[in-house]
């Protein structure tokens, strides 16, 4: 709990301090640890501790994958979110766990392999507007308005509706495409 307080608070160093000084230390003390990190912006570190804990024999959870997922998106490195994501597919059960499947689409499409992040999506048995948003943010921040307005269609052709988010998302690209 004081690990998770002070990495929440922003006092990611204060957070490791209490750590290490744990005379016994688990895949949640590690995973708050990895968490503040990754919220502080300090990917390189979160992937550190993530190895750091995978050393000392504990695997990863749920919680853990999402802040990876998040720590690679952050410093865009596509290479170790694909390690995660082949990880989370032999560990984890992406049916179940939509926060999740929408991190992998987010830490896709944020590390710019928008493909990759269209097919995750596709793959996933459950999908919902936080993970059409981040592939239709995507591909509007790319300039490919077309696509991101043909996932908007698609988005809505499953039931799904818009929120502000992905208003701001269609506006973007139609206004690339000049499309009024």
């Amino acid at each position: 709990a004081l690990v998770d307080m002070y990495a929440k608070c922003g006092m990611v160093d204060i957070a490791r301090h209490v750590l290490e000084e744990l005379p016994i230390r688990n895949v949640v003390s590690w995973s708050a640890l990895i968490d503040g990190y990754a919220q502080e912006g300090n990917g390189h570190e979160a992937l550190n501790c993530f190895d750091c804990m995978k050393q000392e024999g504990h695997s990863p959870n749920d919680v853990t994958f999402i802040s990876i997922l998040k720590a690679c998106a952050t410093i865009k490195d596509v290479e170790r979110g694909k390690q995660a994501h082949d990880e989370i597919v032999e560990k984890c059960s992406l049916e179940k766990n939509i926060a999740l499947g929408n991190a992998l689409v987010d830490m896709y499409v944020k590390c710019g392999a928008l493909s990759t992040a269209k097919r995750v999506l596709e793959e996933l048995s459950v999908r919902d507007i936080v993970s059409w948003s981040a592939l239709i943010a995507g591909y509007a921040q790319e300039g490919k308005g077309d696509r991101a307005l043909d996932c908007y269609e698609q988005m809505q052709r499953e039931g799904l509706f818009a929120d502000d988010v992905t208003y701001v998302c269609v506006l973007k690209a139609s206004a690339n495409l000049k499309a009024i």
